[in-house]
């Protein structure tokens, strides 16, 4: 398929889309003590994350389109097009956030392909496909321990029934949260078949500023394995107790750490990235010896091969520690996704169209997940990266994009959505 003509490109309108960047940004906002930065808190399903979702539907109908909200809470906003029968091509992402984010995560694609359904309606643009944007339920997984979840509910990797009986550290499962926030909605939650799906995303990584790209054309997303270890020791007095004699949580945790670590430096798993995020410690006392550690092991590695084989050597290892230790180990898989590839068809319309007006571009895989890698099991399925500012730092309330980059961003989405949309454009 060949570029969109120069005479036909439309620019969406910076200031309006920064605006709402801004203003979604102060709900669930805290200013971090440590930085003194405003940063955003909106955890999936909260009083503030449903203020968000309430803020966002009404931009949605404001700009023309018309939404649904799905069983498990997924919200869709529909701009019709001439083949009202036809599969719509689907833009979107997340406005849930960690509890340490910034205003761009997520937010980016959303309030952006609400400004492009401005701009189309402002210039009567007419499409042969219509035009649905989405933002999913729980995609960041920290309240309810997986990620990318309405996606996967919606793509069918994750039952529905499952899916609400999730429950996050209280106790508290999705499906109450839903119905207690009135956005447990009745269309299905399994998701017909779009035509095309594209993810306008910050890239949460230093990749794009430190080869001096303006955008990137996203090839796929690599395997992300989550587990929660549950390490169950002995508490005993830090005095009184020879080390011999201890079953130490706590040094059971260090271990596993360390062991990581190692097998990282090994080099024997590929790419692979590893990280401890949590480690919560009882009773968490200077003169104790821990009886228990939870903690959390994030794998990552664009070869399942790799992960793998890096998942038995884990899995082993617990074994070792503890027989060294006597601490006994549970792990729990919260969730697992395999690498992903994006469409070669939409990749190349996403690089045509930045060539077209100029900007560089470089193709590269995505280190984080994002909903792009579930809907890409219904349809074609490709991303555009957007470069963010101090080395691309997210999940921070540091994480900054410009408006230049992010006006980029969406204007490159307008122009591919405007050619997918087209009749038998793929």
């Amino acid at each position: 398929m060949s570029g969109t003509n120069s005479q036909d490109r439309l620019a969406i309108n910076q200031d309006r889309l920064w605006v709402s960047l801004m203003a979604l940004a102060e709900v669930g906002s805290y200013i971090d003590g440590r930085s003194g930065l405003r940063g955003v808190n909106r955890l999936a399903l909260t009083d503030a994350e449903a203020e968000g979702r309430r803020l966002v539907i009404r931009w949605m109908r404001e700009a023309g389109l018309r939404v649904r909200v799905d069983e498990f809470g997924n919200v869709y906003g529909r701009r019709e097009g001439l083949l009202a029968d036809a599969p719509p091509v689907l833009v979107g992402s997340h406005i849930d956030s960690v509890a340490t984010a910034g205003a761009f995560d997520g937010c980016l694609g959303v309030l952006g392909g609400i400004e492009m359904a401005r701009i189309l309606n402002e210039h009567k643009v007419l499409t042969d496909h219509p035009i649905e944007v989405a933002f999913f339920t729980e995609e960041e997984g920290v309240r309810f321990g997986t990620d990318m979840l309405g996606s996967a509910v919606a793509a069918g990797r994750i039952p529905l029934d499952e899916a609400l009986l999730r429950a996050d550290v209280t106790g508290i499962t999705v499906g109450a949260e839903l119905e207690r926030l009135g956005f447990r909605g009745t269309a299905p939650a399994r998701l017909a078949a779009p035509h095309a799906y594209v993810e306008c995303h910050i890239e949460q990584g230093p990749v794009l500023s430190a080869a001096g790209r303006e955008l990137g054309v996203v090839t796929g997303v690599q395997a992300i394995s989550w587990q929660e270890l549950t390490l169950f020791g002995k508490s005993a007095h830090a005095g009184t107790t020879p080390m011999e004699l201890r079953h130490d949580a706590g040094l059971a945790a260090a271990m596993i750490t360390l062991k990581l670590h190692e097998m990282v430096d090994s080099g024997k798993y590929g790419d692979l990235r590893v990280t401890v995020g949590r480690n919560d410690t009882y009773p968490n006392l200077i003169n104790i010896v821990p009886a228990r550690v939870v903690c959390t092991v994030d794998l990552r590695n664009p070869s399942e091969t790799y992960m793998q084989a890096a998942e038995e050597e884990l899995r082993r290892y617990l074994e070792v520690v503890t027989a060294k230790t006597g601490v006994q180990i549970t792990p729990k898989q919260t969730a697992k996704t395999p690498p992903v590839e994006f469409h070669d068809d939409v990749e190349n319309v996403i690089s045509e169209e930045i060539d077209t007006v100029g900007l560089s571009q470089m193709r590269l895989l995505s280190g984080a997940g994002h909903d792009a890698g579930e809907i890409t099991a219904l349809c074609p399925t490709a991303m555009v990266f957007v470069p963010g500012e101090y080395d691309g730092i997210s999940h921070n309330p540091r994480e900054y994009s410009t408006p230049e980059a992010c006006a980029n961003g969406i204007n490159i989405l307008t122009a591919v959505v405007r050619r997918l949309a087209a009749k038998d454009s793929l």
